[in-house]
């Protein structure tokens, strides 16, 4: 599988980054079945949190037999410094582990989080006082949601951060003023060197009124042919990796699209985002 520099951190990270987030609502044996075909893949790269549900104590045991085969990112909700350094201590225990990777305020969605977030007392003092004791090699932040470029852009204005993680797939893109925005936080992340990671690429839409039939809280593309366009496209942009989606039944397959991965020339992808017409975004600005 292709790795992909994560920004200033220097780790060559595979394309394909392990969402912990699956391991939250399965047993162990599910989880171990998971890990075992993320090491056959050589995947490197692990994100994880504590409100993934029982995730980190499914992870904790190949962290104990595994810790250096992965670059391990956990992130927290809490948004006081108080909260957040109890968080990361807590993260750390259950999982077993001395240090993260990479740890990141996690899900901004308006600009109150940021503001709590980033001021003075906020999770970011939290975050780089860990740096400084060493409970963390590298910071980061996540967003969610319509005006999530935006809200990075600002936050890197604000703070300096070694990665950001971010929703991008080639419907969301049918949005120009997402797209606009979230072409342009890939700019800033370039120019900075700062790490870029993406999650729901395989979303074809919001659930609405369908019954949920995957434990994704999208509605998923579910074919092989579909899955690789998708995977494709967001490879295809300037970033280190994507995120696996919460529901390990679509490993296999994100893992097969990641290796079998191709470049899709910009006349294609335009294409391919002017087709997206006929499927909603998942989130509306």
């Amino acid at each position: 599988m292709e790795q992909r520099r994560f920004g200033k951190t220097d780790h060559m990270s595979t394309v394909a980054i392990l969402g912990a987030a699956a391991f939250g609502n399965i047993d162990q044996k599910t989880t171990d079945k998971a890990m075992e075909t993320a090491l056959v893949h050589g995947v490197n790269h692990i994100d994880i949190a504590p409100s993934y549900g029982k995730a980190e104590d499914r992870l904790a045991p190949w962290m104990e037999s595994h810790r250096n085969d992965f670059f391990v990112g956990c992130k927290t909700m809490v948004r006081t410094k108080k909260g957040a350094k109890k968080e990361i201590l807590r993260s750390l225990k259950k999982l077993g582990m001395e240090r993260f990777d990479l740890y990141q305020i996690h899900a901004i969605t308006n600009i109150q989080e940021l503001d709590q977030a980033t001021m003075t007392g906020g999770a970011i003092d939290a975050l780089t006082e860990a740096k400084k004791e060493g409970l963390t090699r590298y910071i980061g932040i996540t967003g969610h949601g319509a005006i999530v470029p935006q809200l990075l852009l600002e936050a890197l204005r604000r703070i300096d951060v070694d990665s950001v993680l971010f929703p991008l797939n080639y419907v969301q893109y049918g949005l120009p003023e997402y797209r606009e925005h979230a072409e342009e936080l890939l700019r800033q992340c370039r120019k900075r060197d700062i790490g870029t990671m993406v999650i729901k690429s395989i979303t074809k839409g919001p659930w609405g009124e369908k019954i949920k039939t995957y434990d994704i809280w999208y509605e998923p593309f579910t074919q092989p042919n579909d899955i690789q366009k998708a995977i494709s496209f967001v490879l295809s942009q300037d970033i280190t990796g994507l995120c696996t989606a919460s529901d390990t039944d679509f490993l296999p397959l994100i893992l097969q699209a990641c290796e079998e991965y191709s470049h899709i020339p910009p006349d294609k992808q335009e294409e391919m985002i002017i087709n997206s017409s006929k499927y909603k975004p998942l989130f509306n600005v």
